[in-house]
């Protein structure tokens, strides 16, 4: 495991937290963070696991946005 996927995971993460107004990175971020931290703990690639999860909270996240608007 490199410390590049993590940094750019929490990176995503905390630029996703600062903008409130949108949703979909919100979810992105949230999704990306947890895909890697769910990928490093069952020894699968970080990366794939934050691209996966990433994909999947972008979704929710427009979802959510769209309903609660």
């Amino acid at each position: 495991m490199t410390i590049k996927p993590l940094a750019a995971t929490a990176l995503l993460f905390a630029s996703a937290a600062s903008l409130s107004a949108c949703s979909t990175l919100k979810g992105a971020g949230i999704g990306a963070a947890g895909g890697a931290g769910v990928a490093a703990a069952t020894g699968g690639s970080v990366e794939k696991g934050a691209a996966v999860g990433g994909t999947a909270g972008a979704v929710v996240g427009t979802v959510v946005g769209t309903v609660a608007d």
